[in-house]
């Protein structure tokens, strides 16, 4: 049985636990068959929350609080969608929950046959770690696999990551 939980030791101010399983149910998560395909801009988060309320509350005012036969359909596709799809996750948010130390200066990720593959933080914080492929985890080559931020590596990611290290 291969581990599946992930530390982010070295420095930081809190060591962190990665459980990948749970990452399904994340709305963080990103559909790693298009994401890097796709041009990305950086989100803001209370304009994307303001859009959703809105686009909820019109829905609401147009079609009244009884929900259509779509929105059983539109939850049916989004089930079916996590149960069959490849995703990833940004480590940024780990990274940062970490509290990296004023002196760090890279991100070791460290694989189980001991391999390092080590990224500037700034390279690192850019990084997306899949964790499902086809809706199943990553059993045989993971827990996580590491795809560089610019996509790079999408076809080649470095696999079998058994800790991340902060130096």
């Amino acid at each position: 049985m291969m581990e599946s939980i992930i530390m982010i030791t070295g420095k930081v101010n809190y060591q962190i636990t990665l459980d990948p399983g749970v990452w399904i149910f994340d709305d963080r998560k990103v559909d790693l068959t298009s994401y890097f395909q796709e041009e990305r801009e950086t989100k803001d988060e209370l304009e994307e929350y303001t859009k959703a309320v809105s686009k909820h509350w019109e829905r609401e005012i147009r079609e009244g609080a009884i929900h259509p036969p779509t929105l059983k359909t539109e939850r049916t596709y989004e089930k079916q969608r996590i149960l069959n799809g490849t995703f990833g996750i940004p480590l940024q948010p780990f990274l940062e929950n970490a509290g990296l130390k004023n002196d760090a200066k890279e991100v070791q990720f460290i694989t189980n046959d001991n391999k390092t593959y080590t990224l500037s933080i700034k390279e690192a914080l850019e990084v997306i770690v899949g964790f499902s492929y086809k809706g199943k985890p990553l059993t045989t080559d993971g827990p996580i696999h590491v795809y560089f931020g610019d996509g790079s590596n999408v076809k080649n990611p470095i696999k079998n990551i058994k800790k991340i290290f902060i130096a």
